[in-house]
């Protein structure tokens, strides 16, 4: 592996960090363990903050992948609490409403989710990074302002329910998809399909193409990791 040249490093990103932030850590170490000022690196598709999980970083000639890696097909896992919903469809932000749930059981549940299987219409959160006239939607949000957006076309391969707990009322799910989809919307659009409300409670991209999780480096893991891919080169 030659770093410098082009080449693709595998993190599982760590929580409360945006992507750029954990781009901007890793090129960090790199640059200075290559006694470079600044090694060309790009990430291939954000991550929420409050999402963990595999983000690809692509060095050198290897950025220009990133496109083509984009389109590659994701996976995540989730857990949504019903009965109430936030204003990023997450927890950045308090709850603002809530929903009654006691008509919410297990087969309710797996009788809903297959409608949001296939090629979908899904509106984005406010708070996401789509841009609106060269502003990002979450910045003009955050200003108060208001963000209306439209609908885009997504498609889910699989949703399969992995957990129900009814007395906490916390779900939990394994989505595979395409390019696109916000989970946090999921979230929304499955708390209304269900009568009732819901937002993430945690957030992880547990696959992006062929790369797994268990394939990422932590933050932790990753010094050591360049020592010896520097000493290798």
């Amino acid at each position: 592996m030659n770093i410098q040249e082009g080449a693709y490093i595998y993190i599982n990103k760590p929580y409360r960090m945006s992507s750029f932030g954990a781009l901007a850590h890793i090129r960090y170490l790199v640059s200075r363990k290559l006694h470079v000022k600044r090694v060309k690196m790009g990430h291939a598709g954000t991550l929420d903050p409050l999402a963990t999980g595999v983000l690809i970083l692509c060095t050198g000639k290897a950025t220009k992948q990133i496109e083509a890696l984009q389109l590659h097909t994701k996976e995540y896992t989730a857990t949504l609490q019903l009965g109430a919903t936030t204003a990023s469809f997450d927890r950045e932000h308090t709850v603002d409403c809530t929903y009654p749930t006691r008509h919410i059981t297990r087969e309710l549940i797996e009788q809903t989710l297959p409608q949001f299987v296939g090629d979908v219409m899904q509106v984005p959160p406010v708070y996401s990074a789509c841009m609106i006239a060269g502003d990002r939607a979450y910045k003009m949000a955050r200003r108060g302002e208001e963000v209306s957006l439209a609908a885009k076309p997504i498609r889910i391969d699989e949703i399969e329910l992995t957990d129900f707990d009814p007395e906490l009322m916390q779900m939990s799910i394994r989505v595979v998809c395409g390019k696109g989809t916000y989970i946090r919307s999921l979230a929304r659009d499955i708390g209304k399909a269900l009568g009732s409300g819901a937002f993430l409670t945690a957030l992880c991209r547990t696959r992006v193409g062929d790369v797994r999780i268990e394939d990422c480096l932590t933050f932790d893991e990753f010094p050591q990791w360049l020592d010896r891919e520097v000493k290798n080169e």
